[in-house]
């Protein structure tokens, strides 16, 4: 009896032996299965679109002309017509200056014009007498006829030197009366009445005033070299002032300089301002707002597709159920999104996860 009780038991034992060892080696199976299978990963076709984005710039407003004006000729202030602040109109009288010298000038210069002048008459009342004459035959020298009439050549220079040099001192005079090139506002004046002016450089190293026009500004931006190309002729842009807080202006692109500044590797760029209720002054400061829209479309993918090691950028292609390395160049990135660059067509499947871990020739389910 005891000799049977043993024998079962050491049957009940072999019996779980055995079937914890096939229980381990289903567990085992199971786990090599799960290692060796082919890893499940998300794909997706790569799209082609014009990726948006804006960033804030500084720009400086300046008037759309602005004229230092000199004095032509070394004088003095007779009298101011205008001050800071005046709007005045084309041809407006803005000062008179006066120079006594050329007063004196003039009048030795009119002097010398009708000296010139009777001379002249005289020698050419004298060949027309002469040539009256030689038309009987014998009566007058053929010398004679062409002596008389190189001196009335000569006379006639003489006579017009002298009225060019008249005119010449008598626009100078003009220039006394300095007037407004253009419709604008005096934003500058240097001088006061009494004071000695004259050409830049030689008597005033100042000018006499500066006139602005403010009906139409300009606003110079410096666009920075990898956001040049994204602006065009006639594009319409916002912007904001400090001074007029919870306002938006805007314009349109009007110029681009078409070259980058060499040393700060940006191009200006110019827009035109209609400055209809002169709430915007010459001299602010402006910030505007630039839309950096794509000219044309471009791969866009999100940035989890995109990994970057020693070698470069890359996405992971998905060709055949293998995994294959696509170098590629990334542009903007905006929002989780980023432009890419490379060998790359519509019909492709890229990871949606790229990893440096995944191999090339890696299987993909």
């Amino acid at each position: 009896m005891k000799h049977n009780l043993l024998k079962i038991l050491s049957a009940v034992g072999l019996l779980a032996y055995l079937t914890g060892c096939q229980s381990a080696a289903e567990e085992n199976s199971k786990k090599v299965a799960v290692v060796t299978a082919s890893p499940a990963m998300e794909t997706f076709a790569p799209s082609k679109q014009k990726l948006t984005n804006k960033m804030q710039i500084p720009g400086e407003i300046s008037g759309f002309q602005q004229v230092e004006i000199y004095a032509k000729v070394s004088s003095y202030v007779r009298a101011l017509k205008v001050d800071i602040g005046s709007r005045v109109q084309a041809g407006q009288l803005l000062a008179v200056l006066e120079a006594p010298e050329l007063s004196s000038q003039l009048s030795a210069a009119k002097s010398r014009l009708k000296s010139q002048e009777a001379i002249y008459m005289a020698t050419k009342s004298t060949y027309d007498r002469l040539f009256e004459t030689s038309k009987v035959e014998g009566t007058v020298a053929r010398l004679d006829l062409e002596v008389a009439e190189a001196k009335k050549n000569a006379d006639f220079a003489q006579f017009q030197a002298a009225k060019s040099a008249y005119a010449e001192i008598q626009n100078l005079l003009n220039y006394l009366e300095i007037r407004a090139p253009f419709d604008g506002v005096i934003a500058t004046r240097n001088v006061n009445q009494g004071a000695y002016v004259g050409p830049a450089g030689r008597g005033s190293e100042m000018p006499i005033m500066t006139i602005q026009q403010q009906s139409k500004l300009r606003l110079a931006v410096a666009v920075p070299e990898q956001y040049a190309g994204f602006l065009a002729a006639d594009q319409p842009l916002q912007f904001t002032v400090k001074s007029l807080p919870g306002q938006q202006f805007s314009g349109k692109i009007a110029r681009k300089s078409g070259a980058l500044d060499s040393r700060f590797r940006s191009e200006r760029v110019e827009i035109d301002i209609t400055n209809t209720n002169n709430k915007l002054l010459p001299g602010m400061v402006a910030e505007v707002e630039l839309p950096l829209t794509s000219q044309d479309s471009t791969f866009v993918v999100p940035k989890t597709a995109v990994f970057t090691s020693g070698e470069g950028s890359f996405v992971i292609a998905v060709v055949d159920n293998k995994t294959n390395r696509v170098p590629i160049q990334k542009g903007r990135s905006i929002d989780g999104q980023v432009e890419i660059f490379g060998n790359l067509n519509p019909a492709m499947r890229l990871l949606s996860k790229a990893d440096e871990e995944i191999a090339d020739g890696t299987t993909v389910k």
